[in-house]
């Protein structure tokens, strides 16, 4: 039982930091055209 007063924070935590990180990508356009992304990975140089 005692582990769960450590369990349940960190895990709040890690979930912050997970949207954080996610927010922080849409901020930056790393999701922005990706599908021309695929389309250079397809075909190379």
């Amino acid at each position: 039982m005692d582990i769960l007063y450590l369990l349940i924070p960190v895990s709040i935590v890690l979930v912050f930091l997970i949207i954080g990180v996610f927010w922080w990508a849409l901020q930056s356009g790393q999701f922005d055209n990706i599908e021309r992304e695929a389309e250079r990975v397809l075909k190379g140089d």
